[in-house]
């Protein structure tokens, strides 16, 4: 999608708590540039944290099949129809843009922000079928981001939903500080949802790719490790739509079966990748390495679909469901403690997304240390070997090659970016958070 290149966006400020700030934005017009340095300046100004709102006109096609639906009396559909309300009564260039009662808004959390919700929580995820895309549907075919927009800030006297729920309101920070609304629940709910969806993306992903192995493998063992955690999807899906839609606390409770077999399967990951570090750390440095070699600790690597592979994708898929509950639990933990809100929920994803970024992060170094492997030719007295054995190592050297495809090693944090498309009637389809 592309907007008008004449087109105005409002943009609001948002902040977690009440918090002053110098007033940096004004009321002038801004380039995407302009506002994406705004946003890093406040968040190392402001003591709280913050992120930026942006409304853009729906597109007419949009695949919502990849965000999770909240309806209209939902905690996030309230919060943000209360800020249209309100905003729309002091801002023309607010009212104009939300007159039709939907759009796409897009929340933008500064990297300062995110880094403390765990730093592999969210990456960018490519789109199938376009080299180097990115699933947002604020991205054309070239990859560009509302191009030639110009950006507007929404007044001051505008106000939001603030901590203590959804009928709670709260007004602006004191005069003459930046145009900040506080908004903690909003921002809270729309990282929450858009963190879940973009762990949930993983997990269709995961599966897909198992199922595919498993058809060939015909590995009842695997068969059933993926069978009983992918049956975690019923409990996970039925609390994300009691805690995120409902907004009641403590359903997280009931996720304890469901709980145990992801924690099952994260230790199994976790003994997998143990015995793949130290298989690879006896290898010979700076030597070629046998194919035979290779395959005893990692069975069927020189396949198109082995057992190494889908143990990849198994450990892909507990660690995407596990996000998941991470994020259902520390909504919980923050709503428990309203005066804390946004504070209590990053903390408690923090804690317990670490241990899942030391497991991605080693996983992620056995397959760069497997695609720099040289692997050396068949071992015999021939001196000519066969075009079969020649096939075979070229084919396995290109998918070892092949494995450090897509392999993030650098977890940087960036911006985040949670899309959610409104529609007249007030409900949300809220998108996979994204690295903005």
């Amino acid at each position: 999608m592309t907007d008008d290149h004449e087109a105005i966006i409002p943009v609001w400020t948002l902040g977690t708590g009440d918090t002053p700030v110098p007033d940096l934005a004004g009321a002038e017009l801004m380039t995407a540039e302009r506002l994406t340095e705004l946003r890093s300046v406040l968040a190392g100004l402001a003591a709280e944290p913050i992120a930026t709102l942006e409304v853009h006109p729906l597109p007419d096609k949009l695949d919502r099949s990849r965000g999770i639906p909240l309806d209209a009396a939902s905690p996030l559909a309230q919060h943000l129809s209360q800020l249209i309300t309100q905003s729309a009564q002091s801002s023309s260039a607010a009212a104009k843009a939300t007159a039709s009662g939907e759009g796409l808004y897009r929340m933008v959390v500064p990297a300062k922000v995110a880094a403390q919700f765990g730093q592999g929580i969210v990456r960018p995820m490519a789109a199938k079928g376009a080299a180097g895309g990115i699933l947002s549907p604020l991205v054309n075919s070239k990859g560009s981001i509302v191009a030639g927009t110009t950006f507007m800030p929404v007044s001051k006297a505008a106000a939001a939903g603030a901590v203590g729920g959804a009928g709670a309101t709260a007004g602006v920070v004191a005069a003459g500080s930046a145009a900040l609304t506080v908004a903690a629940p909003l921002v809270l709910m729309a990282v929450a949802v858009g963190v879940s969806a973009n762990a949930d993306r993983k997990r269709q992903q995961a599966v897909e790719n198992i199922t595919e192995l498993l058809e060939q493998l015909h590995d009842d063992k695997l068969n059933s490790e993926r069978s009983e955690l992918d049956g975690c999807r019923d409990a996970i899906d039925k609390a994300t739509t009691v805690l995120l839609d409902q907004g009641k606390p403590g359903v997280s409770l009931g996720l304890d079966s469901a709980v145990h077999a992801i924690s099952k399967a994260l230790e199994e990951a976790r003994r997998r990748l143990g015995k793949w570090q130290s298989a690879l750390d006896k290898l010979p440095d700076g030597k070629a390495v046998g194919i035979a070699t290779l395959t005893k600790s990692f069975p069927g690597i020189d396949d198109d679909g082995g057992t190494f592979r889908a143990h990849l994708e198994l450990a892909a898929l507990a660690i995407a469901l596990k996000q998941r509950v991470i994020v259902l639990q520390a909504v919980e933990h923050a709503q428990s403690d309203p005066d804390n809100l946004f504070r209590n929920f990053a903390r408690t994803l923090k804690n317990d997304q670490h241990r899942l970024d030391a497991l991605e992060s080693g996983i992620a170094g056995v397959l760069q240390r497997l695609s720099a492997l040289e692997l050396a030719r068949p071992s015999g007295l021939r001196p000519v070997f066969t075009t079969g054995e020649v096939d075979r190592l070229m084919r396995t050297a290109h998918r070892i090659h092949q494995l450090s495809n897509g392999v993030v090693l650098n977890n940087r944090t960036t911006d985040v970016a949670i899309e959610i498309a409104r529609d007249k009637d007030g409900s949300v389809n809220v998108f996979p958070a994204l690295a903005a």
